[in-house]
């Protein structure tokens, strides 16, 4: 821990070596200070920032423990009370371009919190897919519905094989990408034509 003016202080070494952090992260958190609270340097040490190092645990103490906020799930708490692997959770979320998976409501450094009702809806259809010809289903419901590997059909969204009936819906999310919706009929007339 190096010492400035008799006080601790940490500089970006330092708090890479003490919290295991990059470099790059370290130096987005300090751009975004105006949004994030970021504490301000308390000087400089051999040409390197530093900061009061009670002040920046205090902060970085803040940043890492979200209050918690109604309605919010973390993933450990989707884990628990759907009974749940972190693993499946995971895989889930990796998915989510083919699966429909919801987009968190809130994120606070790399955790994300998931609207519980929003996200329980979509796990019961996800799980369960309707036999309604009318219903639509995401692209990873397709899929399962043709026997289809994830891997597999993820390209059909954008190098569609001959007859891939359009989607029914599209949304763009909020992450710029689209979540396509396609009538399970039009899946269903698809398989009978390709076999």
């Amino acid at each position: 821990m190096s010492t400035l003016d008799g006080r601790r202080v940490y500089t970006r070494a330092d708090l890479m070596e003490a919290h295991g952090l990059g470099r790059s992260t370290l130096e987005k958190w300090y751009r975004e200070r105006e949004a994030n609270g970021h504490p301000e340097p308390a000087g400089t040490l051999d040409s390197q920032l530093a900061w009061d190092a009670a002040e920046w645990d205090a902060w970085f103490q803040a940043r890492q423990a979200p209050e918690p906020r109604p309605g919010l799930a973390s993933r450990d708490d989707l884990a628990s009370r759907h009974g749940l692997s972190r693993h499946t959770l995971k895989k889930l979320w990796s998915e989510r371009e083919t699966n429909g998976h919801p987009e968190p409501a809130h994120r606070s450094g790399k955790a994300m919190y998931w609207n519980e009702a929003e996200w329980t809806a979509w796990y019961e259809r996800h799980r369960e897919p309707s036999d309604d010809p009318d219903a639509l289903i995401t692209l990873a419901e397709a899929g399962r519905l043709l026997g289809l590997a994830p891997s597999s059909v993820t390209v059909y969204a954008t190098r569609p094989p001959k007859g891939w009936p359009a989607p029914a819906e599209t949304h763009t999310l909020e992450s710029g990408r689209l979540r396509r919706l396609y009538r399970r009929a039009d899946i269903l007339a698809y398989a009978n034509r390709t076999t």
